[in-house]
């Protein structure tokens, strides 16, 4: 978009200084427009006097392809490790076909809970499917998505003492390989760039430390970012110590991970003395409030790890331990988790819409995204209260928590509206879910 847009005067926006709104050129916002004010130069309008206005929301932890295993009989009721088992000989069977009806399905899913930006965490790669990440930054484009996706790996399987079958795991030099060829080809820089690559060992015990290491150099070698899962189990502790004879964090250690290229996923089991090394290393965590709940997990220790210094955003986990893809729900379920275990007085409504929004931009190390400031890119979520929920809601911002808001009607990402009316144009919904649910039903066999 090169001429500057205004998006005019809102129900309420999550701004200071923007009462009668923000105007947007060029992918970026130009200008806040407060009380009393016009804007300083000539723009096209869009009357918001009827929506809420947020950051978009920042989803930093997702495994697409789990939406094709949502609340399936055989994981139902399993704690973390029982439940990867009995979903791993179904992702074993996952096709380029079905992986591209489970991203779209993902990503659509977030687009239309008010997501403008997404990671996703994808490592198995069974026979045919080399070519996940390529298949991913398709869809994406077409979404008008802006993603940060991780080339995921794991190469220890059941015969090596993992968790994983044989077929879904991969050497490493092959997985050396293949990320430096994803990177390569698709990862972009700057503050306009749409698709970005990260690097993604699955988890500790997923993956040799020879692995871990060499992921973290070639990191270093390309200049992007390190993720995997970490503290997510108390199961995960004992492995660890089992194995390796100390605690994930210090594994992550050993291995060359305490840095700033690094957010982690969960995060629930980190001791008090081990959050000033997080914080001094740069690390941030990404909560996973569902999935943590439904696998029983445990909480994460989201106050304690921000007064220690550690950035926290919010992330939806994979469909089949979340089992939905709504960034807007998250927040709500973060919120209420967070605010039973510390109280009134330490969790508002607002500290879970920072989560999903400037500290999710910083799990995803792009510091222009997230907020309502000038500069910043022009990526916006905007709601109606115009459901039953809603009714007779005092505070509109408090009520999209409190309230539950679930599905955004407009959408933009970089200046352009990837969500109208409740509608990402040109997306047939009714086939696409026809696609997804066949290629469910193929995988459960």
């Amino acid at each position: 978009m090169s001429e500057a847009l205004w998006i005019k005067d809102p129900l309420a926006i999550l701004a200071d200084g923007a009462e009668r709104g923000v105007v947007v050129a060029d992918g970026r916002i130009v200008e806040l427009v407060g009380m009393g004010r016009e804007p300083r130069t000539p723009t096209g309008t869009y009357d918001a006097g009827e929506h809420v206005v947020l950051p978009g929301l920042i989803n930093t932890h997702h495994h697409f392809y789990q939406t094709l295993t949502r609340a399936l009989p055989a994981a139902l009721d399993r704690e973390l490790f029982p439940w990867l088992k009995a979903l791993y000989p179904v992702w074993a069977k996952l096709t380029p076909e079905a992986l591209d009806a489970a991203v779209t399905v993902a990503m659509a899913e977030l687009m239309l809970s008010g997501c403008t930006t997404t990671t996703d965490h994808h490592y198995v790669f069974p026979n045919g499917l080399e070519d996940g990440v390529d298949i991913e930054v398709a869809a994406a484009k077409r979404l008008g998505l802006r993603v940060l996706l991780t080339r995921g790996s794991m190469n220890l399987s059941e015969r090596d003492g993992g968790l994983p079958p044989d077929s879904v795991v991969q050497d490493e030099d092959t997985i050396l390989a293949d990320s430096e060829r994803v990177v390569s080809r698709f990862h972009e820089r700057g503050e306009a760039a749409m698709v970005q690559v990260a690097l993604a060992p699955c988890s500790p015990f997923s993956v040799t430390t020879s692995l871990m290491r060499a992921t973290a150099e070639l990191a270093d070698k390309l200049d992007v970012r390190l993720h995997t899962h970490l503290a997510e189990t108390e199961d995960e502790d004992r492995f660890c110590d089992s194995l390796y004879g100390c605690r994930p964090l210090d594994y992550l250690e050993r291995c060359g991970w305490l840095s700033s290229r690094v957010w982690l996923a969960h995060g629930v089991h980190f001791q008090a003395e081990e959050m000033p090394r997080m914080a001094r290393a740069g690390i941030s965590v990404s909560h996973c409030a569902c999935s943590n709940q439904v696998l029983g997990s445990g909480t994460c220790r989201v106050c304690e790890l921000e007064a220690a210094g550690v950035k926290v955003g919010l992330g939806v986990d994979g469909s089949a331990s979340n089992d939905g893809s709504n960034l807007m729900q998250e927040v709500r379920a973060a919120f209420l988790v967070q605010r039973a275990r510390y109280g009134v007085s330490k969790v508002s409504h607002k500290d879970a819409l920072r989560w999903a929004t400037q500290g999710s931009a910083a799990c995803v190390g792009r510091p222009e995204l997230g907020e309502i400031a000038v500069g910043k890119r022009a990526d916006f979520a905007l709601f109606k209260l115009d459901e039953l929920r809603f009714s007779g809601a005092g505070d509109p911002l408090a009520a999209l928590v409190l309230c539950g808001a679930h599905r955004a009607d407009r959408v933009m990402v970089d200046g352009r509206w990837t969500v109208e009316n409740g509608v990402i144009p040109g997306l047939d919904l009714a086939a696409l879910m026809r696609r997804h649910n066949e290629a469910a039903r193929k995988l459960r066999g």
